[in-house]
């Protein structure tokens, strides 16, 4: 329970020392303390939360967003790839580091235990969702990553260098006043209030995005389409140290659903055949890459008569929703489902109305945030920045863990710092952080963090101009001294009145930088209403912001490197740096400050009988919970394992896939046939979730097979997975599982066999009672490593017709010869879509005679995703010149997916 607290004495701080300082435990902040630690410095992390639940990353993570893994992608078409994405306006050298290092961070994370989408032969299953380029890697269970990583700090030999301290929050990087490299950090315990210094040799900020910046539409605070406890904190923090920021007028906006604050989730919906339409249930969207210039197309479309805007499910069958499901209400937000059943809404009846999201700053989705170099330096000595706060564009969660591992490198080069701290940083500090206690009546937190909120969405957020720009600024400056007067009693009230001085000085820099860049630039990230035209001549040049000798913020157009990968679009000038100083503000009447700003009503707390007390934990599970932080062997946790308490067993499986001990893969499958279904269930997850790391041993295997006569349909079908992964099972043994009585068995069954080529096998399922059996069975004969097509004739007759659109699909990658071309292109005219879109699928395999004249044929069909296959197929006939001159018929499609491949047949 908070208590109210006095202001402490400076001279009593606690005082740390370390080599490298890591502030901030979430994705980067956690792989910059492995690395350094590997390295063999000394590590202090500093998190304002708690590691284990800290950063974005612990709210789940449905896939990677870059994966650039070899066959599939190559480095230089990404960074290519982000250069038009971010408008010519990138450090190449910063985004090949990604681009080239990611695959290396992949198998890294795979090796600590985190889980990749693979196929059923092992190979990454990286998915399409922009038109360009193949970089989506699925995380089937991304809600663990942040577990499976704390399980890395939590190691042993980790332990001896890693310190961590939580509930600690930094608010002023300390530098040396003559040289003026980062040695240090001030802060408090957000818990007891005890004020925190830190010597340092080197500092590692870390600390996320500002998420919480503009407004969301709902007026909650903590409602935003960002984590929000990501406040700014480090963007501030580098800004007074010293550093230069770039890029601040690039904000990140996103689509998101409709009054939650949840993204709309393409990344998973579209390869699974979801995709953004308007009312007419026509896609509109051109641009080939989340940007700027994207939501510009759907901000148009959300002000047209052709609006609302949807998240098109509803044309999808059961089985392909049912998985998105799994995915968007577990994984990505669990809260998810419970807002659409609140609404009365299905998947499977309602599209998923979408809206756009409220403005922020982040590295990660945009290009805002600390200048850093390719080794995440900033321009402070010792000074470094990874993951969303540094300025890497579109750098997504590999990036930020590439960053991370950059810093953690080079930062562990040096050793603690041992000289006197600046006294006058330090008074600094301990002012900012202590100040709303002297006045605990003063204005409260969420009330001027509402204010300053509602004036960002007023006057910053685009379309800009430069008198709602120059209105932000003196509002901000304005409200300096209103954010000085906050009131606070507790130490968590000390936290937030922090983190309001933060988003200030986030809200101020970005209103400043958009009026520095005289230009439009990113589509609806910096839309200038006043200079509406892009200007690559005076502004192909980044915009660096720094504080200067006198605490103004003050400007410098600095040129774009040059270009690593050539990209025809850009041609950047070069020259020198423009020093542009302090920005001028656009002359502008006010009817003065506003007296009060609106103030969200507090929720009462519930009261005694709204909500029955849980009861208490029983001791056993409480000794559990606090021996896992010590990472237990197997031998500890032995009695819990056998606890006569369900629940305490189930905790101590879960302490086992938390912690990994040696020997865990038998002992968990042995939990496979516990009497009580959640411990059943808890094993499942483990295994699933350990799979990468669990060595594939014969005990292992026995186990797991053993579990495949459990009467649960969970354990067979989590044992059958785990054997397939490990490569543990045969042909034969995954045969008898084709007749569980469970549907969802037989599919993994399916997948097992085509990991062992099992041709006949998949061949005698054909007839399988259950639609998503022979579904599946259709595409594993085609992804088998030699498909052929006889195997398929069956299911082509199949009276289901996503059966037969499955089958028709798969001649596409197994070959389409004459006989089964001309059922294809008879089938063009079937009453389904989805057996047209299998057809014209299967027609890019077959003879050019035959396909050609069909798909040209096909380009006028009602449905939009038929067209869709048909232009993707005619591609691979393009060098047929009917194939070519359908292509040019199609330009002008009113489907922006179709003009889009189709013009790529023109580019040939």
């Amino acid at each position: 329970m908070d208590t109210p607290l006095t202001v402490p004495d400076p001279a009593d701080a606690t005082e740390l020392s370390c080599d490298v300082l890591v502030i901030g435990g979430g994705t980067a902040g956690t792989m910059a303390a492995l690395t350094a630690a590997e390295r063999g410095a000394s590590v202090l992390l500093l998190e304002k939360a708690h590691v284990r639940h800290s950063g974005a990353l612990a709210m789940g993570m449905d896939g990677v967003n870059n994966a650039v893994v070899p066959g599939r992608a190559e480095p230089d078409d990404y960074v290519a790839e982000i250069t038009r994405a971010n408008d010519g306006l990138v450090d190449q050298s910063t985004v090949r580091q990604t681009a080239t290092r990611g695959f290396g961070m992949v198998k890294r994370l795979e090796s600590y235990g985190v889980r990749f989408e693979k196929d059923e032969h092992g190979e990454y299953a990286v998915r399409q969702v922009h038109r360009s380029g193949s970089y989506v890697l699925p995380m089937p269970e991304g809600k663990d990553v942040k577990k499976v990583l704390y399980r890395q700090l939590r190691r042993r030999e980790m332990r001896e260098r890693i310190r961590i301290e939580n509930r600690v929050m930094p608010v002023r990087i300390l530098t040396h006043p003559e040289d003026g490299r980062a040695v240090g950090a001030a802060g408090f315990h957000t818990r007891t209030g005890a004020f925190v210094v830190v010597r340092a040799g080197a500092v590692i900020l870390a600390t996320g995005p500002c998420g919480r910046l503009g407004l969301p539409a709902s007026g909650y605070l903590y409602g935003t389409y960002e984590n929000p406890t990501n406040a700014g904190d480090g963007y501030a923090m580098a800004y007074h140290a010293g550093a230069a920021l770039t890029g601040i007028e690039c904000f990140q906006i996103n689509p998101l659903i409709k009054d939650y604050n949840g993204p709309a989730c393409a990344y998973v919906a579209n390869p699974f055949g979801g995709y953004q339409v308007n009312r007419h249930g026509e896609r509109f969207v051109e641009s080939d890459y989340w940007s700027g210039q994207m939501m510009a197309e759907f901000a148009a479309e959300l002000a047209s008569d052709r609006a609302p805007v949807y998240l098109k499910l509803s044309h999808l069958p059961e089985e392909t929703i049912g998985a998105v499901e799994s995915i968007l209400h577990t994984t990505e937000r669990p809260t998810r489902g419970t807002f659409h059943e609140g609404r009365g809404h299905d998947y499977r009846t309602h599209d998923i109305e979408m809206h756009i999201s409220e403005i922020g700053l982040c590295g990660g989705h945009s290009a805002s945030g600390v200048r850093v170099d390719s080794h995440a330096r900033t321009t402070v000595p010792r000074l470094y920045a990874a993951g969303d706060l540094a300025s890497v564009p579109h750098n997504y969660m590999i990036g930020a863990f590439v960053f991370g591992d950059l810093a953690g490198e080079d930062a562990s080069r040096y050793r603690a710092y041992e000289g006197e701290l600046d006294p006058e940083q330090v008074a600094a500090a301990h002012d900012l952080v202590y100040r709303p206690l002297r006045h605990p009546e003063g204005p409260p937190q969420p009330q001027v963090e509402y204010k300053l909120r509602r004036f960002v969405n007023d006057y910053v957020a685009p379309p800009k101009t430069g008198a709602k720009l120059s209105l932000a600024v003196e509002a901000f400056t304005r409200m300096s001294e209103e954010i000085a007067r906050m009131g606070a009693r507790t130490a968590h009230e000390l936290m937030r009145c922090a983190e309001v001085s933060f988003i200030r000085d986030c809200a101020e820099m970005a209103a400043r930088a958009s009026l520095a860049r005289t230009e439009s630039r990113w589509g609806l990230y910096h839309e200038r209403l006043d200079h509406p035209e892009r200007d690559d001549t005076g502004w192909l040049h980044h915009l660096d912001l720094r504080k200067s000798p006198s605490g103004a913020m003050e400007f410098t157009a600095r040129p774009v490197e040059p270009y690593v990968v050539p990209v025809p679009e850009f041609a950047p000038p070069g020259g020198p740096e423009r020093h542009l100083g302090e920005v001028a503000l656009v002359p502008v009447a006010t009817a003065g400050p506003r007296e009060s700003a609106p103030a969200r009503p507090g929720t009462p707390p519930p009261g005694p009988d709204e909500a029955p007390a849980a009861a208490a934990p029983p001791p056993r599970l409480l000794r559990l919970l606090s021996l896992v932080e010590d990472s237990p062997d197997l031998d500890a946790l032995a009695p819990y394992l056998d606890d006569a308490d369900p629940s305490v067993r189930a905790a101590a499986v879960a302490a086992v896939g938390e912690t990994a001990p040696v020997g865990a893969g038998p002992v968990l499958a042995a939990r496979l046939r516990d009497e009580a279904p959640r411990v059943r269930a808890a094993a499942a997850a483990a295994l699933r979730e350990l799979v990468e790391v669990l060595p594939a041993g014969a005990v292992l295997g026995d186990g797991l097979r053993e579990a495949l006569a459990v009467p649960d349909a969970t354990v067979r079908s989590a044992a059958l997975e785990v054997l397939r992964a490990l490569r543990l099972g045969d042909a034969a043994l995954y045969a008898g599982a084709l007749g569980d009585a469970v549907a969802e068995v037989r599919v993994q069954a399916v997948r097992a066999l085509v990991s062992v080529d099992g041709v006949a096998e998949l061949a005698a399922a054909v007839g399988d009672p259950a639609r998503e059996v022979r579904v599946a069975v259709a595409r594993g004969l085609a992804a088998v490593r030699r498909p052929a097509p006889g195997p398929l004739a069956p299911l082509l007759d199949d009276p289901d017709p996503l059966v037969r659109g499955a089958a028709l699909g798969a001649l596409g990658g197994t070959g389409c010869p004459p006989d089964h071309a001309a059922r294809a292109a008879a089938a063009l005219r079937d009453a389904a879509w989805q057996v047209r879109s299998g057809a014209a699928t299967a027609l890019r395999s077959a003879p050019a005679a035959v396909a050609v004249p069909a798909l040209a044929g096909a380009l006028t069909d009602p449905n939009a995703d038929v067209r869709k296959a048909a232009v993707l197929s005619l591609l691979e006939h393009r060098a047929d010149a009917s194939a070519r001159g359908a292509l040019a018929g199609a330009a002008d499609d009113p489907d922006a997916d179709v003009r889009a491949y189709a013009a790529r047949g023109g580019a040939a």
